[in-house]
């Protein structure tokens, strides 16, 4: 193989990579639009519903920072929006033992339940949106491509 041939080769990879990311991003986006146009999400947005399903995932409270690793808000636009949502009482916030300048944070028992009646109804509504566009074989190929583009990059 030639240099020429080495170099064509390698802008078409680039060039595929970069439409792969392109199609993965803009679906991405048309897929959130319809998500947060359903009637489901009982006043919350669909960032605060995320740190929701994320602390429902947890076994024990979590550390803001912790938290920030999961969500895609910067901190200070995280800690405003746990502020609101221990406003609202739906999450609490209490000591770290360990350390006496952070906070954990945790569901309440009101925010378990909301984050599960909504979860419920936008797990119907995901579901139903990706069957009728892939195969089961799809899907497991779709779970198992971006399993790996995750673990990849981090």
């Amino acid at each position: 193989m030639t240099v020429a041939d080495t170099s064509r080769m390698t802008r078409s990879r680039k060039a595929l990579a970069n439409q792969a990311w392109e199609s993965a991003l803009t679906a991405h986006s048309v897929l959130m639009r319809r998500f947060a146009a359903e009637d489901v999400w009982h006043g919350l947005s669909m960032r605060e519903y995320d740190v929701l399903y994320t602390l429902s995932k947890c076994d024990s409270p979590q550390r803001l920072s912790d938290l920030g690793r999961h969500v895609l808000l910067s901190q200070p636009a995280l800690s405003r929006l746990v502020e609101r949502l221990v406003e609202r009482n739906l999450l609490s916030r209490c000591a770290d033992p360990g350390d006496a300048r952070a906070t954990h944070i945790s569901l309440t028992t009101a925010g378990r339940a909301l984050q599960r009646e909504i979860g419920l109804t936008h797990g119907d509504a995901v579901a139903r949106t990706m069957t009728a566009a892939l195969t089961d074989e799809e899907l497991r190929l779709l779970e198992t491509l971006t399993t790996k583009l995750a673990k990849e990059a981090s």
